[in-house]
């Protein structure tokens, strides 16, 4: 039997992100996937393939800000921050997702 995989639901990334760098502050890219590595308990592992786009997509929809730095292990990285806008739409996406979710768990519960 296949090991279970864990994907993340398509546009659910964006929120997934928005609320690492709420919670956390600015990050770098490496450090957001980490992040949601370890809040999904090893579960959810982001690969660059699919995190990069999603942050690039954010930034071009101004939700995210990005300026460069050095990380921690003293290399250039790209820091990403939340913007105004960027709450708004962490804000939406949450209501948004509790609505979907809340939806999902009656049509599950029904017989």
């Amino acid at each position: 039997m296949a090991s279970p995989k864990s994907e993340v639901l398509q546009g659910t990334l964006d929120l997934l992100v928005l609320k690492t760098l709420e919670s956390m502050g600015p990050m770098h890219g490496f450090g957001i996937a980490v992040r949601i590595q370890q809040v999904s308990e090893d579960l959810l592992q982001l690969n660059q393939g699919t995190l990069y786009p999603a942050l690039l997509r954010l930034e071009q929809r101004g939700c995210v800000v990005s300026k460069w730095g050095i990380s921690e292990n003293n290399r250039n990285a790209k820091f990403y921050s939340l913007t105004r806008a960027g709450r708004k739409q962490l804000a939406e996406e949450a209501e948004n997702w509790d609505r979907m979710s809340a939806m999902i768990n009656r049509v599950l519960r029904t017989s």
